[in-house]
């Protein structure tokens, strides 16, 4: 069965119409013939999207009952049954009730993916989970339902749903998007002009990355190699010297002119070895470029500007930033450099070459690197062994015959075959000894014109050239090679230093391993594959690149590590000299792994030794603090059925009295006992909807002696984003700690607003206490699981009331913290989340305790 499509409405903030958009896009296919339900579509009230319900079929929705309440969500059951070919699923971050078939509505859509049916769904910027920080910092609300950003890309299509923040909060105000009487606040808050214009923005950036994706894609597929200025990149060619650093800058004086131009730092290390590669001096460009916000990269190629211009074009760059040449004027006639090789093959890529002080003041490279084994360098060869000897030739006869002494011929020869092993290697100098003796004894050797010789010394003389040129052909092309292969180690050298410094640096993630491992090599993918078993199935760990295999028999190169691990490429295939280094690329990325699994298994551990802990604590509560009211109520129930003995009615009611304190007691402390292990487990959810700080205070105040507590709360206060029912028992659990230690007089009850910078209002709740106080050291340690204050009683509780209260107050993305009160005392702080979003509606939230 193929694989539905998917096609997501994406936007920027509430109410810019995505839902509008879907309802209109389900109209359109429904004219064209194709079978469309509605699976879930949420209308906020909003007339105008209702409407647009109206001729579109409507599958049922199921009904979740949650904590006394029933909730509705998508009856994914029924959608299936119903097959149609496009569903319309809404609110694709929405966490659906506990029970449910799939936490999250997002994997309700994989469902109906897998099964063959389209979707189209919509979604807000601010749900992605990579943008969870920023958009928290830009709105000071902390998104409470988000959605994978691998689920969203892997959306067939995406569709941007924009509209001004103007245009926005004219609709907010005629009463388009909420009720009237939440327009000012949310004008006031969420819907600030700031906030929707960064948003947007986080919404243009992110889709044209998508585009990106999708262009590079395209490209790949169709073997596009030119450049489409679609987007402004821009390459800086850097060869570790101390111009890099200007331009590191210029590049970004350049990238500040543009909107999204991004820069790309890339250092070359070549095969001929590259004089004057400082590592220091690379990794203070690397911090340089990433502080100004781009990417160093580092790779392998025989041609620096051959493996700049690659790379460029690969990551199809705009722009390339290269200094000018610090070589000598005078070894320009070993050849064009770097940037004039770069500027005259770049096609369409501009560009620019940047002038600095170390201009023509660079080192002379050895001669043994002069040039590069090549179809180039071999040509070179062969001219000066061949026809260099016959050139030679031609001038001295032409010139009236052989110099004034015989061995001066030789030397000229000998100095070409030299010259040949240089340039080409050890056949064309062969060839060019072959050549030069072969001529000696036809042109300067008597008898003239024949290969005889009359002469023995003249025989021998010959003789000894010919094995003197043959040997000097060898050792030179040995030295050449010598040379070549300590140059290649180098560039290697410097390739694993690099890698050290990743790991570090501490990049222990296995993809930014494996990025490495492509841009170096110049794969299209990398592949990380394991099997549990001998001869079982592989297993991907980890991959980068379009299409990696699945297999190591698959890939064009494959590195085994152990028995059970391999590091498959697909690309090409490499020479082994690469391999010794893929080699070590492979070894640390199975250290990454086996890091990335002892960490999880850390994690466990410490949550499997909390536990015990917990347990620990659990047994020594039942052992006495439990048994202690039990002990108390057998002992009445026991007195009251004894028949031998008869109770007055005071008697009795004090018995009873005592019997009902205990089962209270009991009530407390197993309520606490289970919260703190809803906590641990991370099953509190918290049912979040707006209400007022007067709807919580006085319910959390039922449980105190009357007159105990003073309460001052202005009416004024913001209304509040949480869940008030974890916060009534919150409240409640610090007002009966702080009765518990105040001794004379009354705990005061406080409210009020905070500011903070860049991150809106929050309401501070305050219970401020005049008891004994606790020292600084210990304000932390009160909420430890299990902690008594002082020489509080083992009676008094098992030590959960605070852990439980801060628990609760966190789950709803606020803090609870405790502070010194003026004169003597505690005060516990909370620090509550306002209404600075669009209330979640209860149809919408998950319940508060799972």
């Amino acid at each position: 069965m193929a694989r539905g499509r998917m096609r997501i409405y994406l936007g920027a903030a509430p109410g810019v119409g995505k839902t509008c958009a879907m309802l209109g896009e389900a109209h359109r296919r429904l004219g064209r013939g194709t079978d469309v339900v509605v699976g879930f579509v949420e209308t906020h009230g909003r007339e105008h999207t209702a409407s647009l319900i109206d001729g579109l079929e409507v599958v049922p929705r199921s009904t979740m009952s949650y904590r006394g309440s029933d909730f509705p969500e998508m009856d994914v059951d029924a959608v299936l049954a119903r097959r149609p070919a496009v569903a319309l699923v809404d609110e694709l971050a929405h966490t659906n009730i506990p029970g449910s078939r799939n936490a999250k509505r997002w994997q309700d859509v994989q469902e109906l993916l897998d099964a063959g049916i389209d979707v189209i769904s919509a979604v807000n910027i601010q749900h992605l989970e990579s943008l969870l920080d920023a958009v928290e910092g830009i709105t000071g609300v902390r998104q409470q339902e988000t959605v994978p950003d691998e689920v969203v890309r892997r959306a067939d299509q995406i569709e941007l749903v924009d509209m001004t923040p103007q245009a926005l909060r004219r609709r907010l105000a005629h009463g388009n998007v909420y009720a009237p009487e939440k327009v000012d606040a949310a004008l006031s808050n969420y819907f600030r002009p700031g906030n929707l214009t960064a948003l947007r923005e986080l919404a243009l950036l992110w889709t044209a990355d998508r585009v990106d994706e999708y262009l590079q894609k395209y490209r790949e597929e169709n073997h596009i190699d030119s450049t489409w200025q679609a987007r402004e990149r821009i390459v800086v060619g850097l060869t570790g010297g101390p111009e890099g650093r200007t331009l590191i800058r210029r590049a970004a004086r350049i990238a500040a002119k543009g909107s999204g131009t991004e820069i790309l730092a890339v250092y070359v290390a070549r095969s001929d070895g590259l004089t004057g590669a400082s590592p220091q001096e690379l990794t203070v460009q690397r911090a340089l470029v990433e502080d100004l916000g781009g990417s160093f990269h580092s790779v392998l190629g025989d041609s620096a500007a051959d493996a700049l211009l690659e790379f460029a074009r690969g990551v199809n760059a705009t722009q390339i930033v290269l200094g000018s040449s610090r070589r000598k004027a005078w070894q320009w006639v070993l050849g064009p450099g770097v940037g004039a090789t770069v500027a005259r093959e770049s096609g369409d890529i501009d560009v620019h070459i940047v002038t600095h002080e170390h201009v023509a003041k660079g080192k002379m490279r050895p001669m043994g690197r002069i040039a590069r084994l090549g179809f180039a360098r071999s040509l070179s060869g062969w001219l000066v062994g061949v026809a260099g000897p016959f050139a030679f030739t031609w001038i001295v006869t032409a010139l009236g015959g052989s110099t004034k002494s015989g061995s001066t011929d030789m030397l000229f020869y000998l100095g070409l075959t030299v010259a040949a092993a240089l340039l080409g290697g050890l056949f064309p100098a062969l060839v060019s000894a072959l050549v030069g003796t072969l001529l000696i004894n036809w042109f300067f050797t008597p008898p003239l014109h024949t290969l005889s010789v009359n002469d023995p010394q003249n025989l021998l003389a010959i003789t000894v050239f010919l094995g003197v040129a043959l040997s000097v052909a060898y050792v030179v092309d040995l030295a050449a090679r010598r040379t070549a292969e300590a140059a290649r180690s180098r560039a290697e050298a410097e390739t694993l230093s690099f890698l050290a410094g990743s790991v570090l640096s501490g990049e222990k993630a296995l993809p930014a391993l494996l990025e490495r491992v492509q841009e170096t090599f110049q794969m299209e993918s990398v592949a990380l594959l394991e099997r549990h078993e001998d001869f079982g199935p592989w297993n991907c760990e980890g991959a980068v690149g379009p299409h990696p295999v699945s297999r190591p028999e698959d890939a064009d190169v494959d590195v085994p590590v152990g028995e059970r691990l391999a590091l498959a490429l697909s690309g090409r295939v490499l020479p082994a000299a690469d391999r010794r280094v893929l080699g070590a690329f492979a070894a640390q990325a199975a250290v990454v792994l086996d890091r990335r699994r002892l960490g999880e298994e850390a994690a466990r551990a410490r949550r499997q030794a909390e536990g015990n802990r917990i347990r620990t604590a659990l047994l020594a509560a039942v052992s006495h603090d439990l048994r202690t009211p039990l002990a108390g109520i057998k002992a009445s129930v026991s007195s009251l059925r004894a028949g031998d003995v008869s109770w007055s009615a005071e008697d009795e009611a004090e018995l009873l009295a005592g019997i009902e304190e205990g089962a209270d007691r009991l009530d407390h402390l197993i309520g606490n006992l289970l919260d703190m292990s809803r906590l641990q487990t991370g099953t509190v959810v918290p049912l979040v909807r707006e209400f007022d700080l007067d709807e919580v205070v006085p319910m959390a105040l039922l449980g105190v002696p009357a007159g105990a507590v003073r309460s001052t709360i202005p009416e004024d206060l913001p209304m509040l984003s949480g869940d008030p029912g974890l916060l009534e028992r919150a409240l409640a659990n610090v007002v009966e700690n702080a009765v518990k230690y105040q001794g004379k007089g009354q705990v005061l009850v406080s409210g009020s607003v905070l500011r903070l910078p860049g991150r809106g209002r929050r309401v501070e709740v305050r219970v401020a206490d005049h008891g004994p106080g606790i020292p600084d050291e210990a304000k932390d340690k009160v909420f430890e699981p299990f902690q008594r204050h002082g020489d509080a009683p083992r009676g008094a509780g098992v030590g959960l009331g605070l852990a439980v209260a801060r628990g609760f107050v966190e789950s709803m993305g606020g803090s609870l913290s405790a502070e010194d009160t003026p004169g003597g005392g505690l005060t516990m702080v909370f620090t509550l989340l306002t209404v600075e979003q669009p209330v979640r509606s209860p149809e919408r939230s998950k319940g508060s305790v799972a």
